[in-house]
This record gives C-alpha cells, structure tokens and sequence, in this order.
C-alpha cells in the first residue's frame, strides 16, 4: 500500500466568524500544502466552539462545504473538518470528508458534551464513519469521543484483518485538560494497534477558554512521531509508512485476543 502524507493544521480561530477563518486556511493550506494526500483541519474551524447553532449552522449545500469541495479540487487532496450542519432542523456537529471529485462522507458527532449542555442543542450521532482511501482503513471522530474507548475501539478478524488504520480525532479540547487529551491519543493508538493523529486548536475562544493544541501523531506503538509546539500555530507534515505499521502488527498482534461486543 502507498505510504499516506498528511498535513495536519494546529490553529487558532476566529470566534464566530466563517468567513475569515475559512480565508485564513485557504492561505495556510496554499502557503504549507506539499503534494498531501490528506488535509486535516480542526473541530468547527469555521467558528470555534460551542457556538449557537441557529445562527451558526449551515446546510449540507451552504458556504463552507463548498469551499471544501473548491480546495479539495484545487489541490487534488482530500480535505475534512466538522461543522454545525442543520438538518431538518436537527443540528449535527459534522466532520464532513471531501473527495477532489466533489463527492463527499459525513460522520455526525456520537458523544456530545453534556456538561457544557452541547446535548440541548446539538443531536448525537449513532453512525461510526471507516473510509477506504489509497488503501488505508480510516476512522476520524470527533473530540469527546476520545474519552469513549468502546465507541473507539477497533475490531480484528482473521478474513478482513484489523477494521481501521488509522484514527484520526479532530477536536476543540481545552487546555485546562491537555493531560488527558494527550494520554489518551497514546491509549487509543497502543489498544487499538492503529496510528492516531489528534489535531487540535489553539489560542482562547469567546467565552475565554484556552487552548493549547498538543497536537500529535501517534504511531501503533504508542510512540509520538510528530507534535505540535504547545499554544503556537503550526503545520505538522508527515508521510505515514504503511508498510510499518502491517509489520508491527504481525509480529505483535493483540487483535487475535480482542474481546467481542456491541454496541447500543
């Protein structure tokens, strides 16, 4: 399989305010974009987080997808970030996938944070979102999923082999906790045998949260291969061996072991 280059943007955000944040990465994306495969953006990187929905949602059709589909085409790479998107008004926090074709995937948030009262507004999502892309199994997600390491959990057979790749969590995750945000990146990779990336933001929101970023790649050792400097804007850039990680796995593989389950 081919190896898989990614470029992963740690970034501060313009607090309610799509149209500048959405200039802001069409120039990052254009000043540090290298024949990537992937592009990686944070958590509602139009806006910040949490925002209203009523007034910060958009549809499935509205500004900020298409301009994914524009950078995603202009660059021949895929491009994915969430947003809120508004669906027979039911409001989803959405990573959406972007193909350079135009055609694209969706995965709706499953752990909404009820502690800062995101389940007033926001509906959960049930469906988990793998893509096959260049021969790579990914599954992103969505920041307070990472805390869920049942809903995280990959899954190995002897016919299809290990259910996903490479995790990938896009997130708004406040400083405050970077510990656990930083432990459970190496969690997540070590038990599940797969590489992590955890991109997050930086800099302080409306309300005055701050965030330190911690961004980080992860390899399925649980080895960091590439971090973000803390509370500093940055392109992390990295090709991703695939060969590696299907070598690690048969010399060690813990997938042979997994207790099976469902989920409800």
């Amino acid at each position: 399989m081919q190896d898989l280059n990614i470029l992963a943007l740690q970034a501060d955000l313009f607090w309610e305010n799509p149209e500048k944040n959405r200039a802001a990465f069409e120039k990052r994306i254009e000043r540090e974009f290298n024949s990537h495969h992937l592009i990686i953006l944070p958590e509602t990187f139009t806006t910040g987080f949490p925002v209203d929905p009523y007034r910060f949602s958009e549809n499935i059709d509205g500004p900020t997808v298409k301009w994914m589909r524009q950078i995603s085409a202009k660059y021949n790479s895929v491009i994915i970030g969430t947003l809120l998107i508004n669906t027979d008004d039911k409001y989803a926090n959405t990573l959406v996938w972007m193909y350079p074709d135009g055609s694209f995937k969706f995965y709706k948030k499953r752990h909404v944070f009820s502690m800062g009262g995101e389940h007033e507004k926001i509906t959960a999502g049930s469906e988990k979102l793998i893509i096959n892309y260049m021969g790579w199994k990914i599954r992103p997600m969505i920041c307070y999923d990472l805390r869920f390491p049942v809903w995280c959990k990959n899954n190995f057979d002897l016919k299809r082999g290990f259910e996903y790749d490479m995790a990938i969590y896009v997130s708004n995750w406040p400083a405050v906790r970077s510990y656990p945000w930083k432990t459970l990146l190496l969690a997540r990779a070590i038990e599940n045998q797969a590489y992590v990336i955890g991109l997050n933001r930086v800099g302080t929101d409306g309300p005055g949260n701050k965030y330190s970023g911690d961004s980080m790649i992860v390899d399925a050792k649980g080895v960091v291969i590439k971090a973000g400097t803390e509370s500093k804007e940055e392109a992390l850039s990295i090709k991703l061996s695939y060969s590696s990680l299907i070598d690690f796995r048969n010399k060690f593989n813990v997938g042979l072991d997994w207790d099976k389950f469902t989920i409800e």
